[in-house]
């Protein structure tokens, strides 16, 4: 609960239902912002702080403290808010679903310090919250084979332990991994990875990964594109659990 939002609107005499007709969006969404303490887009603070008459940082002033890098953090707010991801990965594991290890070593050979690289991993495996919430997303994660085959600067524990933890994940009920085997070849998703967002007003938002700063695309006819390539490599992929035996033999393999 964000005690300084419902503290703020209860001043104000305001409820979800008065405060995101003013704002703009679903009452279940302004709603959310105090039970669950979710954090609005920037935008959208900036409204409902106007509306309740206090300053952003009042209302949220953990979100100065942000770990992750300036230019992601619109997305992770996105991500907070999501009813449904779809998140296709050709070379890393999700972010999502890294263990600490692993994110780890996706920061090796960059030019960070170490204070560098735990704010990033702390503020990677953060994101992971929305997966433990009450109500979590949906999340569908479809990986190439590859990227369970790949070693980690000859690390096999790390390995093991990264395919175990997707084992984990997997089996929970919200979230379903699947693996485009090698033996396919070429196929739509070597063109790169993305992730495609469902918000709860029933909006589509897309993210592309890049060698620098990544893109949201927000188009609707670029983010149809997506869906589009999202659905010719999910049918590439193995079943659900055709792919957690995969996943489940390549952990053994890195034994």
């Amino acid at each position: 609960m964000n005690r300084a939002v419902v503290t703020a609107m209860t001043e104000a005499g305001e409820t979800a239902d008065t405060l995101a007709a003013q704002v703009g969006v679903d009452p279940k969404t302004a709603a959310r912002w105090a039970s669950h303490g979710r954090i609005p887009r920037p935008q959208t603070r900036r409204r409902v702080a106007a509306v309740l008459g206090r300053e952003v940082t009042e209302l949220w002033p953990d979100f100065l403290k942000r770990r992750e890098p300036a230019w992601f953090r619109r997305w992770v707010d996105i991500e907070r808010e999501a009813v449904a991801l779809r998140a296709f990965q050709l070379a890393w594991v999700p972010g999502l679903l890294q263990t600490e290890a692993y994110a780890r070593a996706t920061l090796a050979g960059e030019t960070l310090t170490s204070d560098d690289v735990g704010r990033l991993v702390e503020a990677r495996l953060q994101r992971q919250a929305i997966l433990r919430r009450e109500n979590p997303p949906m999340l569908i994660v479809v990986l190439d084979e590859l990227v369970l085959r790949r070693p980690a600067y000859g690390d096999r524990a790390l390995m093991r332990e990264q395919c175990e933890h997707l084992v984990t994940c997997g089996a929970q009920p919200t979230t379903a991994i699947h693996v485009v085997p090698a033996s396919v070849g070429m196929y739509p998703g070597l063109g790169g990875p993305f992730i495609l967002a469902e918000l709860d007003d029933g909006s589509v938002l897309g993210h592309a990964d890049s060698q620098a700063e990544s893109q949201i695309i927000d188009q609707p006819a670029d983010v149809a594109t997506l869906a589009r390539r999202w659905e010719r490599i999910r049918g590439e992929a193995l079943s659900r659990t055709q792919s957690l035996e995969l996943i489940r033999e390549a952990a053994a393999s890195w034994r």
